[in-house]
């Protein structure tokens, strides 16, 4: 029997931002921590965001070193900016990696303890403080996810904590915040989303809410998904892709993400590579792989995004989904790690080491055709150039 997880309230749409105050009043909440980066601390991002609460009588004090990639030295340094404060709530203001970090804050502000205490197979179910999600881009979905990830630097192992205490009380969803984003961050985390659907659908805990969220959220996507690219100022399709992403987020909340993540974040974790674009670098190969064990799973998917038609046979319609992915790879200039510029030889030498960690992880398990360690490799290798 599945149990369905969202956020208490979320507030849609263009202008959404300026309706916090409203939204933050209902929840009784009057003391705001900002947890952001430096990017939208100069960008005037930050200025409008403290100038809508402080026109209401809110206070707020802001917090903008978070980093891409949060580690558990950046989250200890944004913990004490909270705990130095009274602050009644946490805001993640910005893409995954501000979210993320506002999410192992409000755990750690208020409990205490370690990150990698945290990390998965445990569950962390007691609240903290309330926490915030506002979005910037489309494509973590994190507003909507019981799931942090943080790094531990010591050995650049990307931890996946888990639990109710990360699932956001309030999530404010405004698609005309993206609307300044560059294509790079629009293509990747765009590609991250429509991973976050299609794995949410094929991994073995989907069920019929999360699929129907998966569904919806690919229709979004795909139609879009190269619009916004070629035109970022159409904003009908910005709408559709931070509804998708939304969409795509809760899917994987309530089912789980499953190959492609696993093997993603060890590539991140040592190359530093965001995490959308490392998704885009696995998915082609990753759904090539895994789709003859769930081939109506993976048809599903191709009519969804309208790559194949209704009385198409499950072997062409994966096929002609996979060759989708690999095609919009090239069309969107996704690099590989050879063309990203990551050294061959650095990369052959920890392909154990991050098989091991994509294992650990939990997410291959939930994969509808499960790898050992020899076939993750071997799918880094293919995955290489």
């Amino acid at each position: 029997m599945p149990a369905i997880f969202l956020p208490r309230a979320m507030r849609m749409g263009a202008g959404a931002l300026d309706e916090l105050p409203a939204a933050l009043s209902q929840l009784g909440l009057r003391a705001s921590a900002i947890l952001t980066d430096t990017f939208l601390a100069g960008s005037g991002a930050l200025d409008r965001l403290v100038g809508v609460l402080a026109a209401a009588g809110i206070e707020a004090r802001s917090y903008s070193e978070v980093i891409p990639d949060p580690t558990v030295a950046s989250v200890d340094a944004a913990v004490a900016f909270v705990k130095e404060g009274s602050h009644d709530c946490v805001i993640g203001f910005g893409g995954g990696s501000s979210i993320d970090t506002a999410k192992a804050v409000a755990v750690l502000a208020a409990r205490g303890g370690t990150m990698r205490a945290l990390k998965s197979p445990h569950q962390e179910n007691m609240p903290g403080l309330p926490i915030i999600a506002i979005p910037t881009t489309a494509g973590t979905g994190s507003e909507a996810t019981r799931f942090t990830i943080i790094t531990d630097e010591t050995n650049d192992e990307k931890m996946l904590c888990a639990g109710l205490a990360y699932l956001p009380t309030l999530a404010i969803v405004d698609y005309e915040l993206t609307l300044t984003k560059p294509l790079r961050l629009t293509a990747d985390t765009g590609i991250d989303a429509l991973t976050h659907a299609i794995e949410a659908y094929v991994s073995k805990h989907a069920n019929p809410f999360s699929d129907s969220m998966a569904i919806a959220a690919m229709r979004s996507i795909w139609p879009n998904l190269r619009r916004v690219c070629e035109a970022p100022g159409d904003r009908a399709a910005r709408e559709a892709m931070m509804v998708g992403s939304l969409q795509a987020g809760i899917a994987f909340s309530n089912a789980s993400v499953a190959l492609v993540h696993g093997m993603s974040r060890p590539i991140g974790a040592h190359f530093h590579v965001a995490h959308g674009l490392s998704n885009a670098m696995l998915l082609p190969a990753v759904t090539a792989w895994s789709a003859p064990a769930a081939l109506t799973r993976y048809a599903d998917c191709a009519r969804a995004m309208g790559i194949a038609q209704d009385g198409e046979g499950e072997q062409a319609a994966v096929a002609r989904l996979v060759e989708a992915l690999r095609d919009v790879n090239r069309h969107l200039s996704v690099p590989t790690p050879k063309s990203y510029g990551i050294d061959k030889a650095r990369w052959t030498e920890l392909l154990p080491l991050m098989a091991e960690q994509a294992l650990a992880s939990g997410s291959p398990g939930n994969n509808p055709r499960v790898p050992d360690a020899e076939t993750i490799q071997s799918l880094y290798r293919q995955a290489w150039a």
